[in-house]
C-alpha cells in the first residue's frame, strides 16, 4: 500500500511503526456552530481511510479531537449570554449527530482540549526548559528559528515567510523576539475562561493542543497525522516544531491532507451566501449521498459541490442500491426445491460455471483493493463497485444457486461497507415492535435508566419513528 506523504511530496510505501497496528490523529472541528460541509470532507475521507486500514487487518487507534476553547466559541458564548462550556457541549453533541448521520464512526478517543490543559502546561514548560520557548508578560512564545527544520511540511523557507508580508505572521510582533514566533500560552482577557499556569492565568494557544493530545493518546511518534490542506501551515507545521523539540524524535511518519471543497466553483463563505451546514444538506439529501459524493473524487483533488453533482451522486448510489436489492430478491425467491437440495449438504457446491462467475466477481474486489492501495483512490474504488454492479446485473438470475447470489451480494455490500456506504434497506419495524420498545422505554425512565431510554429513542429515530411525549402518553409516527 502506497500513500502520498505531504512531508516528502511523493507516494511512499506504508510501513507502520508497529506491525499490525496503526496510530492515526485527525484534527477535529472547533465547536462553536453546526459543522459545515467543508468540515465533513476530512471526517468522511479519513473515516474511510481508517475503515480500509481495518479491512487490511490493521488495529487502528484513531484519535480525533474537539477544540472546545477558542476565540470563536467565546464570541458565540458572549453573544448568547451563556458560558463557553455550554456552547462547546451543545455543538459537540450536534457534531456527533451529524457524524452518525454521515456514517462516520466515533474515534477510538475524542479528546477535548479543555480536559488536557495540565499536559499542555507540562509540554510548554519542557519547551521553555530546553530553550525553545520564552515568556513575555505572561504570554509564552515558541522560538521558531531555533527549530532548524521549521517549514519542512509546508515546504516554506523562514526568510521567505518573513518577507512574505504580515498575512503570514502571528500578531503581537512588538513583544516577540521574532515576528514568526507563535503563541503557546496567552493571558486571559475579561470574561474569558482561564486556567492557572506558571506564567499567567490564561489559556493555551491552538497549536499546542493537538501536540499534547496526540502524544497522550497515541505516543511521542505516530504513524499518520491527517486533516484538511488548510491546516498544513501554520497549524501542522507548528505541531511538528513543538512536538519534535519537546520529544526529541519525529512526530508523524505520514502526513495526509484532503483538498478544499468549493461550492459552485467558488470558495464557501457566508458573505457569498453559499455556506451550507451538514444539517441543511440533510434536509434536501440523504447524507449517504453526501458521503458518496465526497468519495467520488480522490481526496487530494479539489471537489466542487453543486446540486447537479449531488443529483448525479444520488443516481449513482441508487444504482448500487438497486443492484443490492435485486440480488436480495433473487436470494429470497430461490425455488423451495433448490433450497431443500442445498440443505441436504453441509456445504453447497457451486457448478463449474458458477465458480467461473464467482471468480469474475472476485476480480472486481481485487480492482477495488488495488485502487485503495494506491493512496486511497476512492474514485477508482467506486468505479470497481460499478463494474461489479454491471457484472452482477448481467450474470445473475433466479436460475443461479442461492449460494452464488449470496456470495456476490455479500461481496458488493462488503466493498460498499469499507467506504462507509449503507446500501442495504433497513427492515421496517412492525407496529407491535414499536409499541413494545415504547413500553420498555417508559419502564427504563421510571427506573431512572435514562441511558437505555435514550438508546431506545435513538433506535426508533434511526427507523424513522418520531416519539411525541403528550399528556395522554407517548404518541408515535413514521417519518
Amino acid at each position: 500500500m502506497r500513500v502520498y506523504n505531504t512531508l516528502s511530496k511523493r507516494k511512499e510505501e506504508f510501513v507502520p511503526l508497529e506491525p499490525g497496528k496503526v496510530t492515526m490523529y485527525v484534527c477535529g472541528p472547533t465547536v462553536y456552530n453546526l459543522i459545515h460541509i467543508g468540515n465533513a470532507r476530512p471526517m468522511i475521507v479519513f473515516d474511510t481511510v481508517r475503515r480500509y486500514l481495518e479491512h487490511k487487518g490493521y488495529e487502528v487507534n484513531y484519535v480525533s479531537n474537539f477544540t472546545d476553547v477558542d476565540d470563536k466559541i467565546i464570541a458565540k458564548a458572549n453573544e448568547e449570554g451563556v458560558s463557553a462550556q455550554e456552547i462547546s457541549e451543545r455543538y459537540i453533541a450536534e457534531c456527533k449527530k451529524d457524524m452518525e448521520a454521515m456514517n462516520v464512526r466515533p474515534a477510538t478517543t475524542h479528546p477535548r482540549a479543555t480536559q488536557e490543559i495540565d499536559g499542555m502546561i507540562e509540554m510548554i514548560q519542557t519547551l521553555m526548559d530546553k530553550g525553545y520557548a520564552y515568556n513575555v508578560d505572561g504570554t509564552v512564545y515558541f522560538r521558531t528559528r531555533k527549530f532548524a527544520e521549521y517549514g519542512k511540511l509546508s515546504h516554506k523557507n523562514l526568510d521567505d515567510l518573513r518577507s512574505g508580508g504580515r498575512s503570514l505572521l502571528v500578531t503581537g510582533e512588538d513583544q516577540k523576539e521574532d515576528p514568526l514566533d507563535f503563541v503557546l500560552w496567552k493571558p486571559k482577557k475579561e470574561g474569558e475562561p482561564f486556567w492557572p499556569s506558571p506564567w499567567s492565568e490564561g489559556r493555551p494557544g491552538w497549536h499546542i493542543e493537538c501536540s499534547v493530545m496526540s502524544k497522550k493518546y497515541l505516543g511521542e511518534e505516530i504513524d499518520i497525522h491527517a486533516g484538511g490542506e488548510d491546516l498544513i501551515f501554520p497549524h501542522h507545521e507548528n505541531e511538528i516544531a513543538q512536538s519534535e523539540c519537546c520529544n526529541g524524535k519525529p512526530f508523524a511518519r505520514y502526513w495526509l491532507h484532503n483538498a478544499f471543497l468549493n461550492i459552485d466553483n467558488r470558495k464557501m463563505s457566508k458573505s457569498l451566501g453559499n455556506f451550507f451546514t451538514v444539517r441543511e444538506i440533510s434536509e434536501k439529501y440523504d447524507l449517504q449521498v453526501l458521503r458518496f459524493f465526497m468519495l467520488s473524487a480522490h481526496y487530494r483533488s479539489p471537489l466542487n459541490f453543486s446540486a447537479d453533482l449531488m443529483e448525479a451522486a444520488g443516481n449513482g448510489l441508487e444504482r448500487i442500491r438497486n443492484a443490492v436489492s435485486n440480488l436480495k430478491y433473487i436470494m429470497e425467491n430461490n425455488s423451495a426445491e433448490d433450497a431443500a437440495q442445498n440443505a441436504d449438504s453441509e456445504e453447497a457446491v457451486l457448478t463449474a460455471a458458477e465458480q467461473e462467475i464467482l471468480a469474475g466477481a472476485k476480480a472486481y474486489e481485487t480492482k477495488f483493493d488495488e485502487a485503495m492501495d494506491d493512496d486511497f483512490n476512492t474514485a477508482d474504488a467506486i468505479a470497481a463497485i460499478f463494474e461489479l454492479v454491471k457484472y452482477a446485473n448481467s450474470n445473475l438470475t433466479s436460475a443461479n444457486s442461492k449460494e452464488l447470489v449470496q456470495a456476490v451480494y455479500g461481496e458488493l455490500v462488503a466493498l460498499c461497507g469499507i467506504l462507509g456506504l449503507i446500501v442495504e434497506e433497513k427492515e421496517e419495524l412492525l407496529d407491535a415492535d414499536i409499541e413494545a420498545l415504547i413500553e420498555e422505554r417508559q419502564a427504563a425512565r421510571k427506573a431512572k435508566n435514562f441511558a437505555r431510554a435514550d438508546e431506545i429513542r435513538n433506535q426508533l429515530a434511526e427507523q424513522g419513528i418520531t416519539l411525541l411525549d403528550t399528556r395522554e402518553g407517548v404518541k408515535w409516527k413514521r417519518a
